[in-house]
């Protein structure tokens, strides 16, 4: 069979639906979801930035997190979008490289993010008195850096190594964006030894985060348990509930996806699971954010009052 890894050539991404009336009123549909993530998070950031109330770790990491959620669905939705609506399949050798590398860097910068997250909200409820010298804005800035940088460098490794392998002649990706595992079965070399580094890599990028996101609420919701004030048990489970909530979202179509062996894997289910966590969980955080935590409603309404027309 014929190799080829030349730059001129690239893939064929094979579509989420058919070029049908029925497929463009799904592709609107996305669209919609998109200009909703897309505005949600953006106006998360903003938000974070305008208002001095909301400069804190705790928000400073949130904006991290509506950050790479906004890189995160902007690095499938618009390409399968101009696919669809030109009638084409392709993406360049280039591009499917610069997909699969800001796709793979959000992957595993958010689960950092969300570990850090975990721990501040650990010192916050466990250790306030503490909580200025270990949640220090020099240490958050490290935290921010760390997930950045590590899934950078996770990112660059895989995206570089899976460029580089010899593909056929076949070269349609059974899915909506590069995805390295969906480009593994196309390589004409026997790439099992990659596939185990793909789910080690995949494990301490999920397992380690989850691990120390379970012990901090495990001990959050301990000393919670334990408050006397009502309404500080309250406010407390109510920041620990939307944390895990989003950590759900974000973990579960995750493991169940990359850390299933790949005979009961199938390409339908995996682009299934794909618009759940590149599409719907981009749109959900800032919605679960901002419904369910009073400050961020208080400062929607401090920032709005800001550019609104005073009266004379």
């Amino acid at each position: 069979m014929e190799k080829w890894n030349e730059t001129s050539n690239g893939f064929i991404l094979l579509r989420l639906f058919p070029q049908t009336h029925t497929g463009l009123l799904l592709l609107l549909l996305i669209m919609v979801v998109f200009v909703l993530a897309s505005v949600g998070n953006s106006g998360m950031i903003a938000l974070i930035l305008l208002d001095p109330r909301l400069h804190s770790p705790m928000y400073f990491l949130l904006s991290q997190l509506s950050l790479m959620d906004l890189l995160y669905i902007s690095s499938t939705v618009p390409k399968m979008a101009s696919n669809f609506l030109s009638g084409q399949k392709s993406i360049s050798f280039l591009g499917c490289g610069v997909q699969s590398f800001f796709f793979l860097t959000m992957a595993g910068s958010e689960g950092l993010i969300l570990a850090s997250m975990a721990y501040d909200r650990f010192v916050a409820i466990c250790h306030p008195l503490h909580y200025p010298i270990r949640m220090s804005k020099v240490i958050c800035v490290k935290m921010i850096l760390g997930s950045w940088t590590l899934g950078s460098i996770n990112s660059l490794a895989h995206t570089v190594y899976a460029l580089h392998l010899p593909y056929c002649r076949s070269r349609a990706i059974n899915h909506f964006f590069c995805d390295v595992p969906a480009m593994l079965p196309l390589a004409c070399v026997d790439t099992w030894v990659y596939e185990y580094m793909v789910f080690v890599s995949t494990s301490l990028f999920l397992l380690v985060p989850f691990l120390g996101i379970t012990a901090s609420y495990g001990r959050v919701l301990f000393a919670v348990f334990h408050m006397r004030s009502k309404e500080g048990r309250r406010k407390a489970f109510t920041t620990c509930s939307t944390h895990l909530t989003v950590v759900t979202f974000y973990y579960a179509p995750f493991v169940y996806t990359y850390l299933r062996p790949r005979s009961l894997r199938s390409p339908t289910e995996d682009k299934s699971l794909a618009v759940f966590y590149t599409i719907l969980t981009p749109m959900l955080n800032p919605i679960i954010y901002s419904l369910r935590n009073k400050e961020v409603l208080g400062a929607m309404g401090r920032v709005c009052g800001m550019f609104s027309p005073r009266k004379t």
